[in-house]
């Protein structure tokens, strides 16, 4: 037999709870008055003062319903400055006006422009708080009406290179030469560079090239960095002075060749640059940053150049090489300009 279930006690009923009573309804506030007068001892807020000045001294407009007040383009001080007005041009970002051709950003990159004046400079931005100095006002009169003083915010908008120095220009692409009119000169002293990755190696190769008196500078068609806006403010004007031609490089070289130049290629394990004959019609070669002369290229050379080095570095930098390289042969041809006097 199952036994029996055990009986549960009960349960006990809960008493229960008293009722609260119900609260009266708030009596409704009646509206502010706005013409009320405040009481002498009230002050308002900071933000309601620093808004009531704003409003007094016309940097607001009238409120809005319903919204915070209106700005205007009142200034804060109203002094008049010579400034043409920047419209905004199709395609910009925003009120960044897009940049057809050429930029060129930095004051030397485009002071020289437009004394080189290879190329059409259309436009020139310049900061409108730039003080004056030789280059600001050099720029300004060769400018003319081409030059837009505007606010360094958008100057910074607009620089692709994060240093402009406060001026910004476009201008037509540089008409390129061919490397048979390099080889016109009357003794042809030619660099070609070679699969440089580098922006700032190829800008300061430029600038080098220009203080040496290179006729012209050869980079190729595919591999390695072009003219970009970098490089040619890191060359401080070299781009502008120097024809720069895109061709290739092997067929350049054969070129070179056959019109009775010399070609001398840079490389570590070269011979020192003051044992060879760099005087007369010459081309140096440089090669990458990582690869050095390729084996078709090394193979084209009449001799190869390199720069001795102590404390164990192994090699040096390829813009530095080629000012080595560059002003070597500016050294041996004075020399021989010396000689030929006495």
């Amino acid at each position: 037999m199952r036994p029996e279930r055990e009986m549960r006690p009960e349960r006990t009923l809960q008493p229960e709870r008293e009722m609260r009573p119900e609260r009266e309804p708030r009596a409704e506030k009646a509206p502010r008055d706005p013409n009320a007068e405040r009481r002498p001892d009230a002050r308002p807020n900071a933000r309601t003062e620093a808004r009531n000045k704003a409003l007094a001294e016309g940097r607001l407009g009238v409120p809005q319903r319903g919204g915070e007040p209106t700005r205007t383009d009142t200034p804060r001080e109203s002094t008049p400055r010579p400034v043409r007005a920047l419209a905004p041009a199709p395609g910009g970002r925003g009120d960044v006006p897009p940049v057809r051709g050429d930029r060129l950003e930095g004051r030397n990159v485009v002071y020289e422009a437009l004394v080189r004046g290879r190329r059409t400079v259309r436009t020139i931005w310049l900061d409108i708080g730039a003080r004056s100095d030789d280059k600001v006002d050099q720029i300004l009169a060769l400018g003319g009406d081409k030059v837009q003083r505007v606010e360094r915010t958008l100057l910074d908008r607009m620089s692709l290179t994060g240093v402009h120095n406060g001026v910004i220009a476009e201008a037509d692409e540089m008409v390129e030469p061919t490397v048979r009119q390099l080889l016109g000169a009357p003794e042809p002293f030619l660099v070609l560079v070679d699969e440089v990755q580098y922006e700032h190696n190829l800008g300061a190769v430029l600038r080098s090239a220009l203080g040496a008196g290179v006729d012209g500078v050869i980079i190729p068609t595919q591999r390695g960095k072009g003219l970009t806006p970098i490089v040619q403010r890191v060359s401080m004007g070299g781009a502008e002075a120097v024809p720069v031609v895109r061709a290739g490089i092997s067929a350049s070289l054969a070129e070179i060749q056959r019109a009775g130049v010399r070609v001398i290629g840079a490389d570590m394990n070269g011979v020192a640059p003051w044992d060879l004959d760099l005087t007369g019609p010459i081309a140096f070669v440089l090669g990458g940053e990582d690869k050095g002369l390729t084996a078709p290229v090394r193979k084209r050379c009449d001799a190869i150049a390199g720069i001795p080095l102590q404390g164990n570095l192994q090699s040096l930098n390829v813009s530095v090489t080629a000012g080595i390289l560059l002003f070597e042969r500016v050294r041996q041809m004075a020399e021989l300009a010396r000689r030929s006097k006495g």
